[in-house]
């Protein structure tokens, strides 16, 4: 019996846990997950520090502008220089200067003119105005970032920040690409008309590392029940966590990998899913906690699958929250009508446009073209039929 794809996600999910944490250093850790918290070793900033180049003063000094203040030292950034600021005097500071003792406010360099040793301020300031005040970012053992948060840039910025010169994080599942078929060849080589380059397993390697799990391998095997079962085998004895097999997955005389993910040790959890394109989807676990997937043969399928089906459990394997697995969704208006036979959930090919998205005309799921032309697809939910343009869908950028 057919299963929603919202169920097949749902069940994925919710029997995946994330792998062990591991310690990285800060500069292996971007995309992964923390396993602890970050908290900050020092208030942010440390102390009142200047927010650009110019002069620190008194702001009462500057009730009646024009006023002239005696220039008595300098504060560079990283300087450790506290010249004393009185009434009557100013300091000149830079961007990330500390701001010496006595002054309570910064005027902007270009709001000012120098004559000799004097500093000809040309209006006034509030009290504040210009400074970036202790611990107005974060304050000491305050939680900077939170378990399940993903290091991007400001996050391992943030990391460097609070002296984390190493992180704890779930660690990143290991993926093995099975591609089946006797009429598929590797990329290099010659093809007559009855066989086919192998396009499945380099498009899911990309996609693979444009998420972050960039140490995929991939195989090429013939429809032999066997030989499959012993590449799953071999690719779970190897610690990868997810495989992933592109074709035989159906229910055709040379569909064998029901047969050999049963034959690897897998029990399979789902077969069959009422979406389209990837209607014959397989999902199976392992005995050792490892994961697969069985995606139909054709490209636009296996995309479509990994997007919102594979992707998913990698981001929650690698400790993701469960909020944060599911594919990104954005409700935009269609730039045309589109249709369906309404039989179960559509994924088609699309492309964003400013505010609206279009569909791309496509020959089928085995048309990579058209893909090459989307950056995403819409979905149309079972038991619709047609949308007209200016109608409100759920696009999932890729």
């Amino acid at each position: 019996m057919l299963i929603s794809p919202e169920e097949a996600l749902r069940r994925i999910l919710s029997g995946a846990r994330p792998l062990k944490p591991e310690r990285l250093p800060l500069r292996r850790a971007e995309g992964a997950h923390l396993a602890e918290k970050v908290r900050s070793d020092r208030d942010q900033p440390p102390a009142d520090r200047s927010a650009m180049d110019g002069y620190a003063v008194i702001a009462s000094d500057l009730r009646e502008p024009p006023a002239r203040l005696r220039l008595i030292g300098e504060v560079a950034a990283g300087s450790g220089l506290r010249p004393r600021v009185r009434s009557g005097s100013c300091a000149a500071i830079w961007t990330g200067g500390n701001i010496p003792p006595g002054a309570d406010a910064v005027v902007p360099i270009e709001e000012t003119r120098r004559e000799g040793e004097e500093i000809v301020f040309l209006g006034n300031v509030e009290p504040g105005a210009n400074l970036r005040r202790r611990g107005e970012e974060a304050r000491r053992g305050s939680v900077l970032l939170e378990v399940g948060d993903r290091l991007g840039p400001a996050q391992i910025g943030a990391c460097a920040t609070a002296g984390k010169a190493e992180v704890k994080v779930h660690g990143r599942p290991r993926a093995m690409v099975i591609c089946t078929g006797a009429e598929v060849r590797d990329v290099g080589h010659r093809v007559t008309v009855h066989e086919l380059r192998d396009s499945n397993g380099p498009s899911l390697v990309a996609a693979l590392a444009g998420h972050g799990f960039r140490d995929a391998a991939r195989r090429i095997v013939p429809d032999d029940p066997r030989v499959i079962a012993s590449h799953v085998r071999r690719a779970s004895a190897a610690r990868h966590t997810v495989v992933i097999i592109t074709g035989g997955v159906s229910v055709g005389r040379y569909d064998f990998v029901p047969e050999a993910v049963l034959r690897a040790g897998g029990t399979i959890r789902i077969h069959g899913v009422s979406m389209k394109p990837g209607r014959p989807l397989l999902y199976a676990t392992l005995p050792r906690g490892g994961h697969i997937f069985g995606l139909p043969g054709n490209p636009v399928s296996v995309l479509t699958a990994f997007h919102e089906l594979v992707l998913p459990l990698l981001r929650r394997l690698s400790g993701a929250p469960m909020a944060a697995c599911p594919p990104a969704s954005v409700r935009l208006p269609l730039a045309e009508a589109v249709r369906s036979k309404g039989d179960r959930v559509v994924f088609t090919l699309a492309r964003r446009g400013g505010s609206s998205v279009r569909p791309i005309r496509s020959a089928g799921s085995a048309d990579l073209i058209a893909a090459c032309k989307a950056d995403g697809v819409i979905k149309i939910p079972e038991g619709v039929r047609e949308l007209p343009a200016g109608a409100e869908v759920e696009f999932h950028p890729w």
